[in-house]
């Protein structure tokens, strides 16, 4: 149990410290605001491009752990739908609930917690499957906030445009032909990306600590409870069933399940106050979803270290 709390309890600390910085005031919203779009633009892209354009990418890249995990995204959206069209819940609160259930925050937690775990070679492999996670999660969630609500006009054009143009896409691409045609990385870039990709995951922590406020449990707790529930516990629990089906084993199954296992990202409150959703049941599925995910990620270690060899 030691060996997973030197895992899981540093990302958390971080976490707590980001949180605790806000409420001393030691900084203010406009700082942190300043650090996430720092950490979406730069940071996160810098990093992906870095980690993955330097993996040896015949070793690295795993199909069946991109179709298995994309599977199970894909299954959790569509349960997530159905049920939330079966209790006939409002379209606000249908699209929110939805996005809630599938939609991890791969990039920030998923990441930190592969890299406590497995060190730089989860690192890059993690960062391969997010490079074509990251285009299947923003396509169920556009799927997930414009199909309640189909009687108002969508802009389709400008949604295909921040898909498109996604930094953290545009990076794992460019990652992926770098690692792909084994090109050369200079030492000089070597070094420097080596020290600017540094203060990536730490800022990234420190952000969502940030966004943590118990001002946000506006929402549904019940709609919220169930929707986080799903996220860490169905979402991984499906994800395991297709990667088992598929024959995926070893270090990109644990990979698998614990990026499988992030809890809801803070983009869905973004996107569900943007789109019309319900951004304070958003708001809440995010907080209780974070929270729970220190027992939730415990328990997976837990999983992986007793009942699978990696």
């Amino acid at each position: 149990m030691w060996s997973i709390i030197e895992i899981v309890l540093p990302v958390f600390l971080i976490i707590s410290l980001g949180y605790a910085i806000r409420r001393t005031g030691l900084v203010d919203d406009h700082f942190f605001q300043q650090t996430n779009g720092l950490v979406f633009y730069v940071c996160l892209p810098t990093l992906l491009f870095y980690k993955i354009g330097t993996a040896d990418f015949s070793t690295s890249f795993n199909f069946k752990l991109v179709l298995a995990t994309s599977a199970g995204v894909a299954s959790c959206f569509l349960l997530a739908y159905l049920y939330a069209a079966w209790r006939k819940y409002p379209s606000p609160a249908h699209a929110a609930f939805c996005q809630g259930a599938f939609r991890g925050n791969l990039a920030y937690i998923g990441l930190a917690i592969v890299y406590n775990a497995y060190g730089d070679q989860g690192l890059s492999r993690a960062g391969i499957l997010l490079g074509f996670l990251v285009p299947v999660l923003n396509l169920f969630a556009i799927l997930a906030l414009v199909l309640p609500r189909q009687e108002q006009r969508t802009d389709y054009k400008e949604i295909l445009k921040e898909i498109i143009f996604n930094p953290l896409i545009l990076a794992s691409l460019a990652g992926l032909l770098w690692s792909f045609f084994q090109l050369p990385m200079p030492t000089i870039m070597d070094r420097t990306l080596n020290i600017a990709t540094g203060m990536t995951l730490p800022l990234a922590l420190l952000s969502i600590g940030n966004s943590f406020s118990l001002k946000n449990l506006k929402g549904d707790m019940g709609k919220a409870g169930l929707a986080a529930v799903i996220k860490l516990l169905l979402l991984p629990l499906l994800t395991v069933g297709f990667m088992v089906m598929l024959g995926v084993s070893g270090l990109d199954f644990a990979i698998g399940l614990l990026m499988a296992g992030a809890p809801t990202a803070v983009a869905t409150y973004i996107m569900a106050s943007k789109m019309g959703a319900d951004g304070e049941l958003a708001g809440t599925i995010v907080v209780l979803a974070t929270a729970l995910s220190a027992v939730s990620y415990s328990v997976l270690l837990y999983y992986l270290q007793n009942f699978c060899v990696i």
